[in-house]
């Protein structure tokens, strides 16, 4: 199989026209191999070092199994050192060698005193580099550092990991997406998620925009579920404009960069991982009981009606055992969020081999992921593999191959309002359905219409309208989400001139596949069987076409003055794009067995879709890298691009960028400062674009009437063209300080950046209807990030046996829209409207803020309700007491005792738009996290915790269940609630369908800051001697928690609430997704 597979891969090589690209930084090569003095044998994890004149390490590599090493080292008048935890550390000058063995004598220095650090290197996608001597805001972790994460992306691993990237979780549920930002949002018109790189070429993540799947929003369609955790090595990420620039259109929110794992020299080594898992959820929201209802129902028909409620009429409240049917099915105390969750459960394998000899090196891994949800009816389940082989064919010839396969099947609720539902539904109604006689039945009670309503529909947010059974639709309704992809990779590397000129060709397809199908039946809402809504199969499928090409020229000659380093690259991308949609949904089949759409159904205009859509982009790059004795470090960047989503005036781009690093550490005094390993100082500027997020919006289009005039259909123009839409453009500043300490055992990196988002994007800007269109999309519009990082890392205690970390991370983004189009619909939402929030796009006040109204009390008796200014009450032209109304003229209300109080900002006795203020908005004033590792021997506790502190969340949950305004059940915060005159709390009168009570207003605007116990692991490593006779090579085995404890003055079910979707105006509202679960988890590692 190997065999065909090499054939496969040198063919389509051999194909392939264009071949240039190259390695970065090509330096000569030292080899050799590490054994011990006595036994002569070979010593596995030597630590090698390239150590200059002032003895500071430059570079570094470890042996591998056989005790051979590799190095490229930067000056051949550097020493090679080689230290190993008991042996003495041995050092050579290297004089032109390319050959150094070294033969170690036991006897060093205690593990205390002996600590050797190499400089790590980053992968920023256009080549490894050296930490120290980058130039612009980079962040990087290693995957060892998450395996014990039972996340199924390496997304939901990384909240609260890294400064300035902050991730929250969409939903709880299996295979639901997270939110990625760094450094805020650059852009309002898409869903600001990073560009993902995966080995050096961009990785789709993106669904075609007016592809409807659905829901097809970032809780449902997870792509990074097609790179399985074990795979990854490292996660770089790139975070100011510098460092994104050279990724171009797609990289204006910032690049996600992942590294997989490789072959490594050395006799072919096994891996197993296991996970076992099982999660439960946070205690819901207390809600009232049967007999709480039944009592809070005919109070609230009272407070509208004045008179009692009529239970012969609305048998749900009648009770009388003389009719059964009726007082079985509605005299229950049922917890519907109770009953439609459970303990879920997931386990994960994952067996890997790699292992290689001179020529080649090979990495191959399968994975089996299952997952059960705390949801009835979600679960996840992926099957994944991937093969990576490296091939030196000759000095100046190799070959890097890759192909990953994914499949996965995921169940998801019919609805995303689900669980919103069962807060809702009432409680005295049963589960399971009564008969006549009163005798239990295995049928789920699903009437067609009670008290609380009927089941309607759907809507364009795949949420319920109306009201269903929970359980029922949990259980029988079907959501289910099928995913095929393969990516095969090729890359050829071609030494031109050894060292000095290099050139590479990659090229990637990507091949996708989702279907979606989905089944409402009959028994999951009740409706009547001639209805478009029973019997609803769905199938939509997508196809989704990739190739990408990247081609590398690299320079970096070598000088013979070694303090001068000098190197430039170009870089030439080309990425084609096609998409293929089709949906089709019917009703009405003749069974609830009959899913298929393809069955004998009914079909309404609009139910069936499809679509193709096609785009291009083209790019290209040149970098230059001046540095010069290792202290003074430039690189200049310009990138120019091209996409066919942009009219032929503005299809093509110009971002240039440079960055500068001075090495502080390498002058003066500060040169002979032991304990100071490096301090520097970095600046960069940069200019990075950003492109529109759907295709073809640039043609003028035609539609034609619904209507027809003498037999004639008309045609007019329904689309203008946009031959002037330009490029979103962000302008980035980043200033950084970069700290290593003490052998490296204390390190800080400190960042403050501004990015100025010019030219935004605005989808139907309003212009005059005397051009023939009501809106249009244009750029207008400035909006600012600005902030600052701080990330340190550090090692306080080092003994031989025991060693202690501690981590910590914090971020600071400030959003701030500096310029708006005066004929932008900045306004959102009708404040007249109980629920409603007035949501603006304002100068000077951040994406995402809310407005509404002062929520002050509850009008305890009649005197409260006067109208009042300046501390006088207001009074009528006749000198006749004045009471407070609402919305006068056009609704008039007069507020009566047991109602909310409102601020009257201008005291006028109306509480109306006037009184409209600023009451938050979603943005995060600070996100990090910190965490403690201790290591002791074989042991090691470690632990972490994020937090994210000062955002605003609309708690649309404590809104829904503590309005009282309808038949659905409430929290058992009503229980507070004002009944009679004098009565003094801040729980409003219930009134029935009627008031205004429950208007947009800080009541339900709550600071969702928190503090998470994210994480605590404790791991044992076996000593070699305990299981060296079960020929394993290494084994330890851990122990995890995940989300302990939050602490939080949130009173929703949990304060981790993100912003979804592309709306300008969408906000953090909590809607009660299933919050993030409660996971204890046994993990084994084993090698052989």
């Amino acid at each position: 199989m190997k065999r065909n597979f090499r054939k496969v891969c040198f063919i389509m090589l051999l194909t392939t026209v264009c071949c240039v690209a190259a390695i970065a930084q090509i330096q000569n090569v030292i080899k050799g191999k590490i054994t011990d003095e006595k036994t002569r044998q070979p010593i596995q994890g030597a630590s090698i070092s390239e150590v200059d004149a002032d003895g500071r390490i430059i570079k570094g590599a470890v042996t591998d199994i056989e005790g051979n090493y590799i190095i490229r080292i930067t000056n051949p008048k550097n020493k090679i050192s080689v230290s190993y935890v008991g042996y003495k550390t041995t050092s050579v000058n290297i004089s032109g060698k390319t050959t150094i063995s070294f033969q170690l004598q036991t006897g060093g220095a205690d593990l205390d005193e002996v600590i050797v650090v190499a400089s790590r290197n980053m992968d920023n996608g256009m080549g490894s580099v050296q930490e120290k001597n980058l130039t612009t805001a980079v962040a990087k972790i290693d995957a060892k550092n998450l395996e014990e994460m039972t996340a199924p992306s390496i997304d939901g691993a990384l909240q609260g990991r890294l400064a300035g990237v902050d991730i929250t979780a969409t939903s709880g549920d299996p295979g639901a997406a997270m939110n990625i930002r760094i450094r805020g949002i650059s852009s309002i018109n898409s869903n600001g998620n990073p560009l993902i790189v995966v080995d050096g070429m961009p990785y789709e993540t993106e669904i075609p925009g007016d592809f409807n799947f659905g829901s097809a929003d970032e809780q449902g369609y997870a792509q990074l579920l097609n790179i399985s955790p074990a795979d990854i090595k490292d996660i770089t990420v790139l975070k100011d404009a510098a460092a994104t620039a050279v990724w171009g259109s797609r990289a204006a929110s910032g690049v996600l960069i992942i590294t997989t794992k490789r072959g490594a020299r050395g006799k072919p080594s096994i891996g197993y991982t296991f996970k076992g898992s099982a999660s439960i959820l946070p205690d819901a929201l207390p809600m009232l009981n049967g007999d709480q209802y039944s009592t809070l129902i005919p109070e609230i028909y009272m407070n509208r009606n004045g008179s009692t409620l009529n239970t012969q009429q609305s048998r749900e409240f009648n009770y009388d055992p003389n009719d059964p049917y009726w007082f079985h099915n509605y005299s229950n105390n049922t917890n519907w969020v109770d009953a439609i969750s459970r303990t879920g459960h997931l386990h994960d394998h994952t067996i890997s081999m790699n292992g290689g000899g001179e020529k080649a090196k090979y990495f191959a891994s399968v994975g089996y992921f299952d997952q059960k949800g705390v949801t009835i009816g979600t679960s996840l389940k992926r099957i994944n593999a991937r093969i990576n082989l490296d091939y030196t064919i000759s000095e100046k010839i190799k070959i890097f191959t890759s192909i990953a396969y994914t499949h996965t099947d995921q169940n998801r609720n019919y609805s995303d309002n689900l669980r919103e539902i069962a807060y809702r539904k009432m409680p005295n109604m049963s589960i399971y359905e009564y008969d006549e006689l009163g005798n239990k039945t295995p049928n789920f009670f699903s009437p067609a219409f009670n008290v609380q309503g009927q089941f309607f529909g759907i809507d364009d947010k795949n949420k319920v309208v109306g009201t269903v059974n929970p359980v029922a639709m949990a259980s029988m309704a079907k959501f289910r989400v099928l995913g095929e992809r393969v990516v095969p990779r090729f890359q050829i590397n071609y030494a031109i001139l050894k060292n000095v000129l290099n050139a590479s060709f990659d090229v990637q397809f990507d091949i996708n596949n989702t279907q979606n199908s989905s089944f409402l039946p009959q028994i999951a809402t009740g409706r009547p069987s001639t209805e478009t809504t029973v019997n609803r199969p769905y199938s939509g499928d997508i196809d989704l076409f990739n190739v990408a090409t990247r081609s590398t020229l690299v320079y970096s000659p070598q000088l013979k003055n070694t303090d001068h380093v000098i190197s430039a690259s170009l870089n030439v991308f080309t990425n084609d794009y096609t998409a293929v949609t089709q949906e089709i949904r019917t009703s009405n089949t003749a069974s609830s067995l009959l899913e298929d759409p393809a069955s004998p159904s009914r079909t309404v205009t609009g139910d069936i879709r499809s679509g193709t859509a096609k785009s291009r982009s083209v790019g290209a790059v040149i970098i230059g890298h001046y540095s010069y004795d290792d202290t003074y470090l430039f690189e200049a960047t310009l990138r120019g691009d091209g996409n066919s989503k942009f009219g032929p005036n503005y299809r093509y781009g110009l971002f240039p960028g440079g960055s500068f690093r001075w090495r502080v550490s390498n002058v003066g005094i500060l040169k002979k400062v032991k304990q100071l390993d490096d301090l520097s100082f970095r600046v960069s500027y940069a200019l990075s674009g950003n492109a529109p997020r759907r295709d073809y919006t640039f043609y003028n289009t035609y539609s034609t009437y619904s209507w027809a005039y003498q037999g004639q259909t008309g045609v007019f123009p329904s689309r203008m063209e946009l031959r002037n839409l330009r490029w979103e453009t962000v302008h980035g500043f980043n200033t950084g300080l970069n700290v290593s300490l003490f052998k490296n055992r204390v390190r800080a990196d400190v960042d403050i950046y501004r990015n100025r988002t010019k030219d935004l994007f605005f989808d139907n800007l309003q212009i005059s209807s005397y051009t023939g269109f009501s809106a249009v999309n244009m750029n207008v519009g400035t909006m600012d990030n600005q902030g600052w990082e701080i990330a340190i890392f550090t090692i306080p205690f080092k003994a031989k046996d025991l060693t202690i970390g501690f981590d910590f991370n914090i971020s600071h983004n400030e959003n701030i829209i500096r310029e708006i189009s005066e004929f932008y619909p900045s306004t959102k939402g009708n404040i007249a409207l109980n629920g409603e929030y007035m949501r603006i796009l304002q100068i000077d006040n951040p994406f995402g803020s809310f407005y509404g109204f002062k929520f002050k009390g509850v009008h305890k008796d009649k005197a409260s309700t006067l109208a009042v200014s300046g501390g006088k009450p207001i009074t009528g032209p006749n000198g006749q007491e004045v009471y407070m109304r609402f919305n006068y003229p056009s609704v008039d209300y007069i507020f009566q005792p047991g109602d909310a109080i409102y601020e009257d900002v201008n005291n006028d006795g109306n509480i109306n738009y006037m009184d409209v203020v600023y009451l938050g908005n979603s943005n995060p004033k600070l996100t990090g996290g910190f965490g403690p590792s201790v290591t002791y021997k074989g042991f090691k506790l470690s632990s972490f915790f994020n937090f994210r502190y000062g955002y605003d969340v609309v708690n649309e949950t404590k809104m829904r269940t503590s309005n009282m305004a309808g038949y659905d059940n409430q929290s058992t915060a009503v229980l507070r609630r004002w009944r009679k005159e004098g009565d003094i709390t801040d729980m409003p009168r219930g009134i029935l369908g009627g008031g205004y009570n429950w208007l947009g207003s800080d009541r339900y605007v709550e600071d969702a800051s928190f503090l998470r116990f994210r994480t605590v692991t404790a791991r044992y490593t076996f000593q070699e001697k305990f299981i060296s006779k079960l020929k394993i090579k290494n084994l330890s085995a851990y122990v995890t928690v995940e989300n302990l404890y939050t602490w939080t003055g949130y009173t929703g079910q949990d304060p981790e609430v993100s912003t979804r979707g592309s709306d300008p105006f969408r906000v953090a509202a909590d809607i009660s997704l299933t919050p993030p679960t409660k996971a204890f988890t046994l993990g084994l590692v084993a090698g052989f």
